[in-house]
């Protein structure tokens, strides 16, 4: 081979990867962009979702009939109302970005989603409610209080007998009472032990689950629907707080869809409301929606932290890399938003995963330890820990799995300040 073809074919090569590179990356962004974007309405394959399959559409004749269908496109998302579409909203998207996405649906191949058999233990607990507790803490409290006040009326008579030293009196006392003794040692035992359970159930919030101002159903969204949690919960990613969408977030779908029976468009109509609307009119157009008189929807907070504890979302969500589900549970599979319980984390198949197992109840102090003590760090693919990776080497030679406590996640500072 003359070094010329050497030459070349090197330059060929490297060209190859660079353009691999360039149309990979291009993909992750169109990805990227279309899970924030078009995710909630649009399927890629999957049929009709709200609005029509993505590969379907850009196929469709409205675009391949005309002489630029890429440009026509472009044109359409960013403005559908030029086109005589209202029912989808205007997309702040350039050219370039509405063409990455173009690329993402063409070259989409459905993930094949690897089954995993979860063997998970169930232990038979007999589980008592605080309310049993409760009437128990009571119950032996009396009996412990009728048999202190029989010990006293013995200990009268006990002193009353005639003996020649106190240890005399003593022994006489206990010879009499001493089934009593007894009784109420284990009596106050057992006092104790309720009463510290009853102690540890305070601001346990498992299951809670207040009635919300608008019957929202994770099931039908996140689960039938298949809305992305960082759709509605955009901030989880950014900020301390994952946040709760306003109302124009809801509207960007139930503008068009208004619910299949009555109860749903009562509901429904709680948004349209929002926003001064009456949904039997059908009047909504997005650019005259100022001049309404609205009324903020009063969301009533199901995951709520003592004041004295912080808990930023995009430090586990965006750095650790932790999915929802994994401290809310299966969000997708209820109706109603609420509290997952210990039980029911410890059987995801995330935790499982990751080998985390819960031993105390949900958003309590030892909740939050058991995670950082079992949740295993990636600290060499992560660019955040990239200074931390080589220090934690230095210090902790020859050890290849941190866990969170390794790396300070059990400092006092870090949740208390």
């Amino acid at each position: 081979m003359t070094l010329f073809n050497r030459i070349f074919l090197r330059q060929l090569f490297i060209s190859f990867l660079f353009f691999s590179t360039i149309s990979l990356f291009a993909q992750s962004e169109g990805e990227q962009i279309f899970k924030s974007n078009c995710a909630a309405c649009h399927l890629i394959g999957g049929g009709k979702l709200i609005g029509p399959d993505a590969k379907e559409w850009l196929n469709s004749d409205r675009f391949t009939s005309t002489d630029d269908p890429i440009g026509t496109l472009v044109k359409y998302v960013q403005n559908p109302a030029d086109f005589g579409v209202l029912q989808m909203p205007a997309q702040a998207l350039t050219s370039d970005e509405i063409k990455q996405v173009l690329d993402y649906v063409e070259d989409y191949v459905p993930e094949v989603k690897e089954v995993v058999d979860v063997v998970v233990e169930e232990t038979e607990e007999e589980v008592f409610s605080t309310d049993i507790y409760l009437i128990l803490f009571i119950t032996i409290l009396i009996a412990l209080i009728l048999i202190l006040v029989s010990v006293k009326n013995s200990l009268k008579e006990s002193m009353s007998q005639p003996t020649e030293t106190v240890l005399e009196s003593v022994k006489y006392f206990v010879t009499i009472n001493r089934n009593k003794i007894i009784i109420g040692f284990i009596l106050f035992v057992s006092l104790m032990y309720l009463l510290y359970h009853l102690m540890m159930g305070v601001g346990v919030v498992e299951k809670y689950q207040p009635d919300q101002p608008i019957a929202f159903s994770h099931e039908v969204h996140a689960g039938l629907n298949g809305v992305d949690c960082n759709y509605c919960h955009s901030s989880a990613k950014k900020s301390a707080h994952s946040g709760v969408p306003s109302a124009n977030v809801c509207m960007n779908c139930h503008a068009v869809v208004k619910g299949d029976d009555d109860e749903a468009k009562q509901e429904i109509g709680k948004i349209w409301k929002s926003f001064g609307l009456d949904i039997e009119k059908d009047e909504f157009v997005w650019d005259s929606v100022s001049s309404y008189d609205q009324t903020p929807i009063e969301w009533i907070r199901v995951h709520n932290l003592p004041d004295h504890a912080y808990f930023n979302h995009a430090q586990h969500v965006t750095v650790g890399g932790l999915e929802c589900q994994q401290c809310h549970g299966n969000m997708q599979e209820k109706t109603v938003g609420q509290v997952a319980t210990q039980e029911e984390l410890n059987k995801i198949e995330f935790n499982i995963k990751d080998g985390i197992e819960f031993d105390h109840p949900t958003l309590t102090m030892g909740w939050c330890i058991d995670c950082h003590r079992q949740k295993e760090v990636d600290l060499v693919n992560n660019d955040y820990y990239a200074d931390m990776h080589e220090k934690m080497k230095q210090k902790h030679e020859g050890v290849e799995n941190f866990t969170v406590d390794m790396i300070g996640g059990l400092e006092c500072g870090k949740c208390h300040y």
